[in-house]
């Protein structure tokens, strides 16, 4: 017989990322339209285990749509890692009357919930990252603004390095996934792009490339460099001392994380949002909701963090095609 369910929680977790706003919306109005009770549940699951509970109802969530970051603030909690942290957090659940709980974040706040699962309490994850990495679901939320986000500031870097003829060295997140960086890569028309699952450490490779590209006539060099791998202002100097070319690293950091979400991110969280309180309404649990082939589906929590996510062969090959060039 499945749990009735009155009362459901919805906190935000790890990571912020833009669009986090938008599924918090839709978590709290498709419930209340389901005659369900919601309460939001601050900083994450630390402030599940502090009780930082807030009653949400339609008002509660107006005018955030367009607002980057999360309402209810997220935080990283080392406690609830633990099997006492977990056992605490599903007694406030129900020492509030929480019923099910609505996780937004990445596969770390995926373990959360499916630890509160196995304590009694019904979840659903809804995946909020940048970094693309959920293996079960084509798209994650957050990711389209970043990546729009990085390319920009990859477009302004690059034309003052074409003006001074330099190479460029430009970070971007990620985590240990190298989307935003392929996608940048792509994008931008980098001449060499390293990811985390690709590369192989071998900088005399680009040496090479950038030796080579001076003699066809290509003034400025630009290369992506993952946060996976990272140490891009070592790597700079190295460069520059081999190749004799001025060379300079940006590290675009944080800036990825903010900024109004996109329509993209808008309208796949608002979808996930308001799917993941449907089922949980319904009485499902350990499910995560994701995209699939263009449908919005949900998968076992338990399956989906076995799953194993790659850079597409194909696509790292055809960035590597594209970016060769004979003249700039």
């Amino acid at each position: 017989m499945e749990k009735t369910i009155k009362t459901i929680g919805i906190l935000t977790s790890g990571g912020d990322a833009p669009g986090m706003n938008a599924a918090i919306r839709a978590v709290v109005r498709k419930a209340l339209s389901n005659g369900v009770s919601v309460k939001g549940i601050k900083k994450g699951y630390q402030g599940l285990l502090n009780e930082e509970i807030i009653d949400m109802d339609s008002h509660s969530v107006s005018d955030i749509i367009q607002r980057g970051g999360t309402i209810l603030g997220t935080a990283r909690c080392k406690e609830f890692m633990t099997e006492e942290g977990q056992a605490k957090g599903a007694e406030m659940c129900k020492k509030h009357n929480i019923d099910g709980i609505v996780v937004i974040g990445g596969d770390g706040s995926y373990r959360g919930a499916q630890a509160l699962s196995k304590h009694g309490i019904n979840t659903i994850g809804i995946p909020g990252t940048i970094d693309l990495d959920i293996s079960c679901t084509d798209y994650t939320i957050g990711f389209d603004t970043a990546v729009n986000t990085a390319m920009e500031a990859i477009d302004k870097v690059r034309d003052t390095s074409s003006s001074h003829e330099r190479c460029s060295i430009i970070e971007v997140m990620g985590r240990n996934a190298g989307y935003i960086a392929l996608w940048c890569g792509i994008a931008n028309g980098a001449e060499d792009i390293l990811l985390p699952e690709k590369y192989d450490f071998n900088e005399q490779n680009i040496v090479n490339n950038i030796i080579t590209n001076r003699k066809r006539g290509k003034t400025h060099h630009l290369i992506i460099n993952a946060e996976g791998i990272g140490h891009s202002t070592s790597m700079a100097r190295r460069i520059e001392a081999a190749t004799g070319i001025e060379t300079r690293a940006t590290i675009l950091g944080y800036m990825q994380r903010g900024g109004s979400p996109t329509c993209k991110d808008r309208y796949y969280a608002s979808i996930m949002g308001a799917y993941a309180a449907d089922i949980l309404c319904e009485g499902k649990t350990n499910r995560v909701v994701g995209v699939k082939n263009g449908e919005f589906v949900d998968f076992d929590i338990d399956e989906a963090l076995a799953m194993q996510k790659n850079i597409s062969d194909y696509e790292y090959e055809i960035s590597r095609c594209l970016a060769v060039s004979s003249r700039s």
